[in-house]
């Protein structure tokens, strides 16, 4: 029979009214909360985290391959290369990619009803894969590919766009491309067959999405000229493995860059969330240790006397040390419990209705995101139980400087 245990539950389920009793609840609900707390602190940090950066990957894939042009901004309008062969196979044949295909960019303006607005068009072919931009379709299909005309006269506008120039479904724009080296405007009649909106706004604000072949007719390149590839992977998570794998395999003349590095602000505003949650945690933890101290602490205290008559039997030091870190264990094991529930709970119902709402233009995202990650919640209440007992162990030395004969006399 293991006597500390034993003496521990009996202490802890003592029905008995004492000073102890709120102490003990203070103390498992500051544990609870701080359990709480961190859970929805890392489901919120996940969600906005993996929502944000999938709607960048999603609109420019994760790897970004095209010519090398050292001091030229990463976005721009791109030094048009011949389509290669090579390239593509290279990049379909490198374990871990999912999708590659062409795009190619260039400066225009919308004009409608004497409204206009500047863009950066992204023209795209046939193997475009639309499902990735599937989630932000506000109004209308995808583009459709007439391989029988010199090009498609449709382009998706963005829902901001669309409401600047009072754009509706179906309506035809006129688009001027304009080139600075010739001192030219050239004009085309597009039909709007889709509305987007990614909720991110310089995608919003500045993208326009039709076909490459306008663009090749438009700048004078030759059949088959492309700006650049974009490149899906698999995992999201070995972009940067990737990226050094893809450019250690392409031609001199390629280049391959993490997309990472084409909006490395956005990327550094998610990666300040870790910090966030850093500090959150840090200061959760210690709430929940020094409150379980002070509690631990009380009891021993308030146990004086039992510790002494334990002394005088015979008891050893460790094994009365045991009885007030199996009560702890069991104060701190109910607030992680507690904790669990009410946190997961927070975060589940969030998930399903979407509760706590946000400004779109500062955050990204309209709805706050969360995204639970089971094995993360359980080491999270694996890990403050392990810390909470390395810290209670401070306190239970108080047993050692016990007399029998004083404890038995104290009142």
């Amino acid at each position: 029979m293991n006597v500390p245990f034993f003496i521990a539950k009996r202490i802890a389920f003592n029905n008995q009214r004492s000073f102890s009793r709120f102490i003990i609840r203070l103390a498992a609900a500051a544990t609870a909360l701080s359990v709480a707390a961190m859970i929805i602190t890392l489901a919120f940090v996940n969600g906005f985290q993996q929502t944000v950066s999938r709607k960048v990957f999603s609109f420019w894939g994760h790897v970004r391959v095209q010519q090398y042009e050292p001091g030229k901004s990463l976005v721009a309008e791109e030094t048009p290369l011949p389509e290669n062969d090579t390239v593509v196979q290279i990049v379909k044949h490198t374990t871990g990619v999912k999708h590659i295909q062409p795009f190619a960019t260039k400066s225009a303006v919308l004009e409608k009803n004497k409204e206009i607005e500047g863009i950066l068009f992204k023209g795209i072919d046939s193997t475009y894969d639309f499902s990735n931009l599937q989630p932000f379709l506000r109004a209308g299909r995808w583009i459709h590919f007439n391989a029988d005309s010199p090009y498609t006269k449709e382009i998706l506008v963005s829902e901001p766009i669309a409401n600047e120039l009072e754009i509706k479904l179906n309506d035809n724009i006129n688009i001027h491309f304009i080139s600075p080296e010739k001192g030219t405007t050239t004009t085309r009649k597009l039909t709007v067959c889709g509305i987007y909106k990614t909720g991110i706004e310089d995608f919003d604000k500045l993208f326009a999405i039709g076909d490459i072949r306008l663009l090749r007719k438009v700048n004078n390149w030759h059949n088959g000229e492309i700006g650049g590839y974009e490149v899906f992977l698999n995992d999201y998570s070995q972009i940067d493995t990737m990226t050094s794998i893809l450019q250690d395999k392409l031609p001199i003349a390629w280049i391959g860059r993490s997309i990472k590095e084409v909006y490395p602000y956005i990327f550094d505003w998610l990666n300040i969330q870790d910090v966030n949650r850093l500090v959150i945690f840090i200061v959760m933890a210690v709430v929940a240790v020094i409150n379980l101290i002070t509690c631990l602490l009380i009891l021993v205290l308030e146990r004086t006397r039992m510790v002494g008559v334990l002394k005088a039997i015979g008891a050893q030091d460790w094994a009365i040390q045991k009885i007030f870190l199996y009560h702890a264990s069991i104060i701190a094991s109910a607030g992680i419990v507690v904790g669990f529930i009410f946190g997961t709970g927070i975060c589940l119902i969030q998930k399903k209705f979407g509760l706590l709402t946000l400004n779109e233009s500062a955050y990204y995202v309209s709805v706050a995101p969360v995204e639970i990650v089971w094995w993360q919640v359980g080491l999270i209440c694996a890990s403050t139980l392990a810390v909470c007992m390395l810290s209670l162990l401070i306190p239970t030395i108080l047993v050692k400087a016990v007399r029998p004969i004083k404890a038995i006399q104290f009142r």
